[in-house]
């Protein structure tokens, strides 16, 4: 992994809005997920997963989303920036997609989030910019679905996290998994 990979922006929003507002300092908490965001918690706080069953555990503390999208969308004529698409943590330099589940992300001098899953996209996506659902969605090769819209991840050790922090990959141990919606 790039060894320049870093914290572009941190967002939180304390209620369920679709975007979030981006922040100097956001602290994750170890085991809960963003202090003062809606989706923080030990349980499910998706408005349609807390519908179907609120005791499941929340494997979407923290959302995260790759610069090189926004600059991506922009491209193709959207205005996106920082939290637009409810991310709290905006990376550059680092292939969020093609992490393995278990990777554990070291955010600063003492967060570490490691990686659940793949965020899937939604129509809300498309109730803040139309067309934007089907921009962040693509093809493999292979003619397979590709979600870009972030990863979601767990708080493993909590910290604050700020723009322009590091960010350090570390590999979980025996085989690697692809990335599924969580």
């Amino acid at each position: 992994m790039p060894g320049d990979a870093a914290v572009a922006a941190v967002s939180l929003s304390g209620t369920h809005t679709f975007s979030k507002s981006n922040q100097d300092v956001i602290r994750l908490l170890a085991g809960l997920g963003v202090e003062g965001d809606a989706h923080m918690g030990v349980t499910v706080k998706h408005r349609s997963r807390v519908a179907r069953d609120p005791s499941r555990p929340n494997l979407r503390q923290v959302h995260l989303v790759h610069e090189e999208l926004h600059d991506e969308l922009r491209s193709a004529g959207f205005a996106v920036r920082a939290g637009d698409m409810g991310e709290n943590v905006t990376t550059r330099g680092l292939d969020l997609l093609g992490l393995p589940v278990g990777a554990r992300l070291h955010l600063g001098e003492t967060a570490v989030v490691e990686i659940t899953g793949l965020r899937n996209p939604c129509l809300q996506l498309d109730g803040f910019q139309d067309g934007l659902l089907k921009a962040v969605l693509g093809r493999d090769e292979d003619g397979g679905l590709v979600r870009k819209a972030g990863i979601m991840g767990i708080v493993i050790e909590g910290g604050e996290v700020r723009p322009g922090d590091p960010i350090v990959v570390e590999l979980p141990a025996g085989p690697l998994n692809r990335l599924e919606p969580v």
